[in-house]
């Protein structure tokens, strides 16, 4: 059976989430691909027999940089408003990973997340035991990233990666860890009660709260657009929040952000002129922004649902044309709404159905053109990459 015939829930749910600007991470009732038939002794085994269960084994992406990845978690609390989706439980708090240029060779391999987060994910998408993902395998997924590595000297662009709704900050750390690796201080903000847990101080995993409330979507940019301005307001005052803060050059500011999170991108753009430069990964603008909001640059890049001739998203066209900067609209050919996270390498890792873009191409492309686009707008470093089509990458469309 072809690849791109494998329709099954999963991509029935990734279409809905592409159409809706959110993500659904691993999703519920999705059914693992079988292993082979055997050829030769297991041939005459009965009909009926169950399969073992797979053993899952996740390894993201290694970085590509000449920099290792240096890794912290760090927890804020905005004592300045209570959480917007569960105001009883105080005031908004948030979980981030600081990722950071380091030394190569120092520290320890950090975790994927933490087992409560991880047996969020489990549970939320009613993951089979066939599949082998577990609380376990799933927080030892190997990342690349180190956790008290030593820090290369100097300062850097801070790049803020917001992630999908419903999905934790951990799915853009195949895209953190490669952006460290070229020189730059990556914050992934987990969106408490927006996902399937986020681990706070106190040790406690958040249940998600808006799951599933389509009620909610629309007013989640703007809500994440306050979380970032407090988070770069901690990040760029003294080293209180962040040991390392002194790394961060406090003048070259981004953000990307994917389904929802690139929503996040555009609405902290518009709220606030620190950032200097957005992606948008293949998520809805909620809301569109109007023309002259954002005439800085910005990177709208996306699986072939967005394109209009094919029907996408009205409000990639009318926010297209209220950009007032330099702006590229990229277009993946073979993508899904997840070839721009790390979900589709854990989804073929652990045998479900995939794109047909094969998963580590989608990573390749989007940390390529992502890293591109901030070298050329925080750093001044031209990219011939992002003046037009390139050979080497030709399933990369230049629109519109």
């Amino acid at each position: 059976m072809k690849r791109n015939r494998r329709i099954s829930a999963v991509a029935a749910l990734t279409l809905a989430a592409l159409v809706t600007g959110t993500g659904a991470g691993f999703a519920a009732t999705a059914t693992p691909v079988a292993a082979p038939v055997a050829t030769h002794a297991f041939d005459a085994a009965p009909a009926t027999a169950t399969a073992p269960a797979r053993s899952f084994q996740g390894v993201l992406p290694a970085p590509t940089g000449p920099y290792a990845a240096g890794e912290e978690v760090i927890h804020l609390t905005d004592a300045s408003r209570l959480d917007p989706w569960v105001p009883s439980s105080g005031p908004r708090q948030l979980t981030v990973t600081m990722v950071y240029p380091a030394v190569p060779g120092t520290g320890t391999p950090a975790p994927y997340m933490s087992l409560g987060e991880a047996a969020g994910i489990v549970q939320r998408t009613n993951l089979p035991a066939s599949s082998g993902v577990t609380p376990q395998t799933l927080s030892g997924v190997t990342t690349h990233a180190f956790d008290g590595a030593r820090p290369q000297n100097g300062k850097y662009p801070l790049v803020v990666l917001s992630p999908a709704y419903e999905d934790p900050r951990i799915t853009l750390t195949s895209l953190a860890t490669d952006l460290a690796s070229h020189g730059y201080v990556v914050a992934l903000v987990g969106d408490t009660y927006e996902d399937s847990g986020e681990t706070l101080a106190n040790g406690q995993t958040t249940p998600c709260a808006i799951c599933g409330d389509p009620t909610r979507i629309d007013s989640i940019p703007t809500s994440r657009a306050l979380d970032v301005s407090f988070l770069i307001d901690q990040l760029t005052h003294g080293n209180t929040a962040w040991r390392l803060a002194h790394l961060i050059d406090k003048h070259e500011i981004g953000m990307a952000g994917h389904s929802i999170g690139g929503a996040a991108a555009s609405a902290t753009m518009v709220a606030d002129p620190r950032v200097r430069a957005g992606v948008n990964m293949d998520g809805a603008f909620k809301p569109v922004p109007m023309p002259g909001q954002i005439n800085r640059p910005f990177l709208m890049l996306s699986s072939p649902n967005n394109h209009p001739a094919n029907g996408g998203d009205t409000t990639w066209v009318q926010a297209w044309a209220a950009l007032g900067g330099y702006k590229k609209w990229l277009t993946v050919a073979g993508a899904d709404h997840f070839s721009f996270s790390d979900l589709d390498v854990l989804h073929e890792q652990a045998g479900f159905p995939t794109p047909p873009l094969s998963p580590e191409r989608g990573v390749e492309i989007t940390r390529e053109y992502v890293t591109a686009f901030f070298d050329q707008t925080l750093k001044g470093i031209d990219s011939p990459l992002l003046d037009g089509p390139s050979p080497n990458n030709p399933e990369v469309l230049f629109q519109p």
